[in-house]
């Protein structure tokens, strides 16, 4: 019995060792990747933060969305800030804004560090843009029975179109509309509810948008055609062209290895496929 003891004991006192060893290995498989992290100076500032703070716009699954319930954040733009801080090895800090158009107050103060929005000449002059990662169409919603069977058919007079704020599809229809008036609301449940109660003819957005609302509408469809694309970008402020370089790279990486269509899959966003490689790379 003693020497049975004596083994067992010999035997845990193996297993403590091969524990400490084990842990100690992993302690320094994370030192040596924040040592890797630490020497690209192209991030050194994120590093040495420990964050990067990426601004998160509300509003649908291409975005960011709450649950009202557990407050758990979800969305395309929250899977990939969540893939880049695990990839610099920092901690994620969300800076959180009302609505996706509302992410650009936040440039002119430095807010935040990156962004995941739509690309468009506005935005593209206050911050510098990756490859896209991203695509899709703007388009209309339209309710049961209306006029409007093709895009050209709402720039008439005496047509309203509701869009939210700021948003990509503002600023696009707001140069290109030469008869509709544009109607703008603060969120989409607003947008929405401008065209069920018949105030506007047509809701503009996203394909994708639309596709994921249109039962919200009965009897209303999306138009076929569209009115532009619409491609989705990471964005930096001017005047960190390293960091820039960065988040590309973590960009067309992550079209190559499949994860933005995992993440395209996850967030059931119908309508936007994975943009090509870059022709810059």
């Amino acid at each position: 019995m003693k020497g049975r003891g004596g083994v067992a004991t010999a035997s845990g006192r193996i297993g403590l060792v091969l524990s400490v060893l084990l842990l100690l290995a992993c302690i320094e498989v994370g030192r040596t990747a924040a040592r890797a992290q630490s020497a690209d100076p192209r991030i050194a500032d994120l590093v040495q933060a420990g964050r990067v703070r990426v601004g998160l716009g509300l509003g649908n699954h291409a975005a960011a969305i709450k649950d009202p319930t557990t407050g758990e954040m979800h969305g395309m733009a929250v899977d990939l800030a969540r893939a880049l801080a695990a990839r610099i090895g920092v901690a994620l800090e969300p800076i959180m804004y009302p609505r996706p158009g509302a992410v650009f107050e936040g440039v002119r103060n430095s807010a935040w560090d990156v962004t995941f929005l739509v690309v468009d000449p506005e935005r593209t002059a206050e911050a510098d843009a990756s490859p896209i990662y991203m695509q899709s169409e703007f388009t209309y919603l339209v309710p049961a029975g209306s006029p409007i069977r093709r895009v050209a058919d709402a720039d008439r007079p005496g047509m309203r179109i509701a869009v939210r704020r700021g948003d990509a599809v503002d600023l696009r229809l707001s140069r290109i509309l030469k008869h509709a008036q544009l109607r703008r609301a603060n969120d989409q449940v607003a947008g929405i509810g401008l065209l069920r109660s018949g105030r506007v003819n047509a809701y503009a957005a996203p394909r994708s948008t639309l596709l994921a609302i249109a039962a919200q509408v009965p009897g209303s469809h999306v138009l076929d055609d569209a009115f532009g694309t619409t491609s989705w970008a990471a964005f930096v402020p001017k005047g960190h062209a390293g960091r820039l370089a960065y988040v590309s790279e973590f960009v067309e990486a992550a079209k190559a290895n499949g994860l933005i269509a995992q993440f395209i899959a996850r967030e059931g966003l119908r309508g936007i496929t994975v943009a090509p490689p870059s022709k810059t790379q």
